[in-house]
């Protein structure tokens, strides 16, 4: 019944002039035809449509039935027969009809799925797509941009495979539409290196690609997990991907370097100006993971000039960093640390010069386990007055005691070298240390301090004073003291330092006891009796076998088992025990040496 209906409305429209067609006759030719497909009459349908004498009817009327072939294919997956010709109609639907009309109701197919759908209907459609865009013959450029947006705006909807496990499973088929997209781009990127007469419409179609290859570095390639650098991991699919990409770059005229080393100039070398004022958030994005990508990955490393000083990538890749550790996801801040790691690893030590500290990248750098290692590697590289600057900045924004103690342990590292040199470093030595030493010989609050809450960075300052005490040598520190006491005839001993006088330890000493020593004895004396009072109120309330709750680090833990509690509370006492001994240590070793030079 269905095929009779469907040839009736046919065999009027024949003897019509295209013109003549009516919104009636689109109307009842869709429904005749999904009929048909609905009762299973594919083979006659297809029949129909290849016919020559149907040819116009079709051309003009056939594209309102690619959504329900469309559909049947996505329906029947396992049906091998009615399969072959649901493709062989697509396929003749995708000759015959206008392209104009065919290319938006695709698009329209493309953005109707969601979930793991959305990479079923992309794989199906992405070959009809490019047939049909390649038909136009105007506005091509359009067409291919509308296409590429349309395409990347559904696949971002997908999750990104985060380890190797999922990258293989592909379960909602972001790899295998990352692969099926660079073969649709492909004829594209070769039509624009083809016309070497650059043509406003090839001008056009290079902007388009250009603006596809920003967003496809941004997503998926900015959140992607990539194996390391090494010859199975060109088999990974998004590193493929990310491959593609850049090579699209080069093809189409914007090779890496004449990116990567303008961007946030004021005078640029490279002359697409417009996108980067319209969309600079997604560009700094963008080209920071093609940063990554290329010095990270090794992606066509080998198109950047040799002659590039390591301090110079390093300099000019720091922007990129702090885009990528200014992001909140773990895998896009991991790339910020290996990207600078990279760069850092090309440096020799102490040979990056204070001018090339860039503080704010590592304000958020510390908080995370890696994060350690590479501001410690950074550390190691830069020169004297950049560690100074770098330590500063980090004791007065880290707001982590851990973070803190690592720096003041630095501090120690640094001074140690310094009073082992030879020649005089001003920046570890004396005023300047004082400066520092300022903010490391204090606490934040006085006697009012958390002192299980900043431990870490307290036991770290009581050993750095205790080192500087134990350096100070006890004959000059005599001399210091009392310099009437020194031989006129004494010859000076060149093979040591005066530690007393680089450090400046002893003329500041009135000044670390008030700020230091002494509201930590009170602080210590307050923490002792709170817990104490805590371990004997859990005690109490240990025998009535109720929850209870404590205050430990200035935070309350509630419904806490009392013999939970007992441990958490005897183990702030060992921290303060711990904190008093060394304390103690250090106030004896104070008085041995101020002793000896009456």
């Amino acid at each position: 019944m269905a095929v009779e209906e469907l040839q009736s409305i046919i065999k009027r429209c024949q003897i019509l002039e295209e013109q003549d067609f009516k919104e009636e006759d689109f109307g009842l030719f869709q429904l005749a035809g999904q009929r048909c497909l609905d009762e299973g009459h594919i083979d006659q349908l297809v029949e129909i449509i290849q016919n020559e004498k149907n040819k116009v009817i079709v051309k003009n009327m056939g594209w309102n039935l690619v959504g329900p072939v469309v559909r049947c294919l996505l329906w029947n997956d396992k049906e091998d027969d009615k399969r072959k010709y649901y493709f062989l109609m697509l396929d003749v639907l995708v000759k015959l009809c206008n392209p104009k009309e065919l290319l938006l109701g695709l698009l329209e197919l493309i953005e109707e799925p969601s979930g793991k759908q959305i990479s079923q209907i992309i794989l199906l459609l992405l070959q009809p797509l490019q047939t049909v865009i390649q038909k136009l013959r105007k506005n091509k450029a359009y067409s291919v941009g509308l296409a590429l947006s349309t395409l990347w705006s559904q696949l971002s909807l997908l999750p990104v495979p985060c380890s190797e496990e999922q990258v293989r499973a592909d379960d909602h088929g972001l790899c295998r539409c990352c692969k099926a997209l660079t073969e649709f781009a492909q004829p594209f990127v070769e039509e624009v290196t083809a016309d070497k007469e650059n043509s406003m419409e090839n001008e056009k179609l290079k902007d388009e690609l250009l603006k596809f290859c920003f967003k496809s570095l941004k997503c998926p390639l900015l959140t992607a997990q990539f194996p390391e650098p090494s010859e199975e991991a060109g088999n990974d699919p998004l590193r493929c991907f990310a491959s593609e990409i850049i090579g699209f770059l080069s093809a189409i005229g914007y090779p890496f370097p004449k990116m990567i080393f303008n961007h946030g100039r004021k005078k640029k070398t490279w002359d697409y100006l417009e996108f980067e004022e319209e969309e600079h958030k997604q560009l700094s994005d963008s080209l920071a993971s093609l940063a990554y990508l290329v010095f990270v990955q090794g992606i066509s490393i080998d198109q950047l000039p040799m002659v590039l000083s390591p301090s110079y990538l390093l300099q000019f890749n720091m922007g990129h960093i702090q885009v990528l550790l200014q992001r909140t996801e773990e895998s896009v801040f991991s790339k910020g640390l290996d990207l600078l790691e990279n760069g850092l690893l090309r440096l020799e030590d102490n040979s990056l010069l204070h001018q090339y500290l860039e503080i704010k990248s590592f304000l958020t750098v510390p908080q995370r386990k890696k994060g350690l290692a590479v501001l410690q590697l950074y550390i190691n590289k830069l020169e004297s007055q950049g560690k100074y600057t770098l330590f500063r900045c980090l004791l007065n924004t880290s707001n982590h005691s851990g973070v803190e103690a690592f720096i003041i342990q630095n501090i120690k590292n640094q001074i140690d070298v310094s009073l082992k040199r030879t020649h005089d470093n001003k920046w570890f030595t004396g005023p300047q240390l004082i400066s520092l030493l300022d903010l490391v010989l204090l606490l934040p609050e006085g006697a009012e301090t958390d002192l299980l809450q900043n431990s870490d960075r307290i036991m770290a300052s009581l050993n750095l004073l205790r080192y500087l005490v134990i350096k100070d040598n006890e004959n000059d520190n005599q001399h210091m003291f009392n310099p009437s006491r020194q031989s006129v005839n004494a010859e000076p001993n060149n093979s040591f330092i005066n530690s007393s006088e680089q450090t400046g330890l002893w003329t500041e000493l009135e000044k670390i006891e008030k700020n230091f020593l002494k509201p930590l004895h009170i602080g210590l004396n307050m923490s002792k009796a709170h817990y104490e009072a805590e371990i004997k109120n859990s005690q109490e309330v240990q025998k009535s076998k109720d929850l209870c709750s404590v205050t430990v680090g200035g935070e309350e833990i509630p419904n806490m088992p009392p013999e939970m509690q007992l441990k958490v509370l005897h183990s702030a006492l060992f921290t303060f025990d711990l904190i008093e001994s060394v304390l103690a240590r250090v106030e004896e070793l104070i008085e041995m040496k101020t002793k000896s030079t009456l």
